[in-house]
């Protein structure tokens, strides 16, 4: 996981533990003045789910991990669970370790594989010595926060390809495609798609002699147009004019430039050669994907900023050298 990816998701951990810390401490004093009899612990687990109301299962677990307690569901209790050991979960890690209160990472759950956490707070006696532990189990897709959306810093990202694509390079050359042969024509029409057609995510596979684009009027499917479609200007009909976005991050006389240069970095060498091209408008990030199955993410200024020989001589291009 990135770094900032990472800082996202300790945000919304932070959150999820304010929430929780508190009421989980008062249902442990509560299961403490019961200790241990069964009947009135489930009581407590059930009496507390409402104030719980994106938990899953509450259960009790006495001092060695093993469950006292049916599983409590806002359903009723599921006796099954009963009898369970669950010293060896990764969960409990932190609360074998003495924690009060512990939050596990995200994990994927066993019964309805999908993503969850457990809360675990510690039960004490009076004297303060450890009697058990509560557990709290959460479905991640039904917790109630608020969650900003992500959005990863702009800036050069490079991903390796396939190593066995890398490691027969120099053995093979560009082929000319379809695409190749009416190149200028392809770029032409793309970015008049992009500049009155409200196309705002665009993908050229010059290999395969197709597009894919992505409209603003329809944003959550996207258009597949092969060498026929994107040699014809007659196409731009069955598209609705719409002025460039205003909130662009690329400013639309640059975007020509972006294409540009894709048309120079698929005729740059015979075996180092673009395989693919995309650009996003809106956060004007450039796509690239060379012969060698290297991948390339970077914003548009930065990519106009690189001369031809950068990519063929630094080696950049393909991410043949090892790196951390």
């Amino acid at each position: 996981m990135s770094e900032p990816l990472r800082a996202a998701v300790a945000r919304q951990r932070m959150l999820l533990r304010g929430r929780l810390a508190s009421p989980l401490e008062r249902l442990a004093r509560a299961c403490a003045d019961v200790w241990p009899a069964r009947a009135a612990l489930e009581q407590c687990l059930l009496a507390a789910l409402p104030g719980l109301p994106s938990c899953k299962y509450l259960y009790v677990l006495d001092a060695q991990a093993r469950q006292l307690t049916a599983n409590c569901t806002p359903s009723g209790l599921l006796p099954e669970y009963c009898g369970r050991d669950r010293r060896d979960r990764p969960y409990l890690a932190d609360a074998l370790a003495g924690e009060r209160f512990s939050l596990s990472q995200a994990y994927i759950s066993r019964n309805q594989r999908r993503p969850s956490l457990t809360a675990v707070q510690r039960i004490a006696s009076p004297a303060g010595t450890t009697l058990g532990y509560l557990g709290a189990d959460f479905d991640l897709r039904e917790l109630p926060l608020t969650r900003e959306v992500y959005r990863p810093p702009e800036q050069w990202v490079q991903l390796k390809g396939d190593p066995a694509i890398r490691g027969g390079l120099f053995l093979q050359e560009r082929v000319e495609s379809l695409m190749d042969t009416r190149i200028d024509e392809v770029l032409d029409l793309l970015r008049e798609l992009i500049a009155v057609h409200g196309v705002f995510h665009g993908k050229l596979h010059f290999s395969s002699s197709r597009a894919t684009l992505w409209l603003i009027d329809d944003p959550y499917r996207f258009r597949l147009l092969d060498f026929e479609d994107l040699t014809d200007p007659g196409i731009c009909l069955a598209y609705p004019s719409r002025p460039y976005p205003a909130d662009a991050a690329i400013p639309l006389d640059q975007v020509g430039e972006v294409f540009k240069t894709f048309r120079a970095l698929r005729f740059m060498d015979e075996t180092i050669y673009l395989r693919s091209g995309s650009l996003n408008v809106f956060n004007g990030i450039v796509g690239l994907n060379f012969s060698c199955d290297g991948s390339h993410y970077m914003p548009w200024q930065e990519f106009l900023h690189k001369s031809l020989g950068f990519w063929i001589g630094s080696g950049e291009t393909c991410a043949l050298e090892e790196t951390e």
